[in-house]
């Protein structure tokens, strides 16, 4: 989604109103239930179009962070959305710390906004682009890891020694799903929440395969009967 121009950045700050509306996804898990993903983080880019004194910055602007000697960008953080940019000399920002689409763009524009107020004019559209979203889920049941990689062993990797949880790294959509084997899933990798969705939505049906039967039930799993 593209950022409207500098007019509408004046009055960026009453437009809209923080939603937790997007924080939660519900995704159908393809035998007439659903399961709810949460959005833990959402990274993305703009670009003001214009170079900025970054110590300017730093000295006229509250709630920021500026030594140049360890990183080369201010940090300057938002209360409302909640939100932290990273903003570099070049006039790119890399906004963090949202949990949905509409937060990450209304941060985005507010952060124009404070530098706009400061004297840097953004040169026209802010070319605002989610980069990467961050969902976790639980799916309710214990999952065997091992019989997962040994299964699929192109798009896994399971190395309980180095990192207690299974890789699994779909094709389409493009996303990394972290499996632990509690049952619990971190997607990462996707650019848009429908990615998220259709990242479980693929993966689900597998993670069912692999249930591990004869196992102690996890809170808010349904008892299964040994055979």
């Amino acid at each position: 989604p593209e950022i409207p121009e500098n007019a509408d950045l004046q009055n960026a700050p009453n437009q809209h109103v923080p939603s937790l509306a997007g924080s939660v996804l519900e995704c159908p898990d393809g035998f007439g239930g659903s399961l709810l993903i949460r959005l833990q983080n959402m990274s993305s880019t703009a670009n003001l179009g214009v170079r900025l004194d970054l110590k300017q910055i730093a000295l006229r602007c509250r709630n920021t962070e500026f030594n140049p000697r360890r990183f080369a960008a201010v940090i300057m953080r938002l209360r409302e959305p909640r939100a932290t940019a990273l903003i570099f000399a070049s006039g790119r920002m890399v906004v963090t710390g949202t949990k949905s689409t509409h937060n990450s763009a209304l941060a985005t524009r507010k952060f124009a906004y404070i530098l706009e107020r400061v004297g840097f004019q953004p040169a026209g559209m802010l070319d605002f682009k989610v980069q990467n979203i961050v969902g976790t889920v639980d799916v309710g049941f214990p999952i065997r890891l091992e019989g997962l990689v040994f299964a699929h062993p192109t798009f896994s990797s399971y190395e309980p020694e180095l990192f207690p949880g299974l890789i699994y790294r779909l094709v389409q959509p493009r996303v990394v799903l972290l499996i632990f084997v509690s049952g619990k899933v971190v997607i990462t990798g996707a650019k848009t929440e429908a990615q998220l969705i259709e990242g479980l939505r693929k993966m689900y049906p597998v993670l069912v395969e692999f249930r591990k039967e004869n196992a102690t039930s996890v809170p808010g799993d349904v008892p299964t009967i040994g055979v």
